[in-house]
């Protein structure tokens, strides 16, 4: 089967903070491109909500990315103990960057990309 993507993915598991219109929470980034990232979560986030990914590096230092919910994932399967586990996440598009120089905010437009 061929990879469909254009942009390198980085498979790694790393911490990020989720800000919505009912507050902040915390997630797993999974799978990150140049244009979009999966983020495991808790509780389910309406398809085509507009909300902050902060990325946060061990050295203290920050970045923030607007991103829109392309899709949603929830899945059920078994442990090797004979328990059920289950996992729910959202595949997201990156609208643009949050840079910060000076005092404000300033959010850079990225081109539209459908995923």
């Amino acid at each position: 089967m061929n990879e469909r993507r254009a942009h390198l993915r980085f498979d790694k598991v790393f911490t990020v903070y989720l800000t919505t219109q009912d507050g902040m929470t915390r997630g797993i980034g999974r799978n990150i491109s140049a244009r979009g990232l999966f983020v495991e979560t808790r509780e389910p986030v309406p398809l085509g909500e507009k909300l902050k990914i902060t990325f946060a590096g061990e050295d203290g230092t920050e970045m923030t990315c607007l991103c829109e919910v392309r899709y949603q994932v929830a899945l059920a399967y078994g442990k090797r103990d004979g328990r059920e586990g289950n996992s729910r996440g959202v595949g997201l598009r990156i609208v643009a960057y949050e840079t910060q120089d000076e005092a404000p905010l300033l959010l850079v437009d990225r081109e539209r990309v459908m995923h």
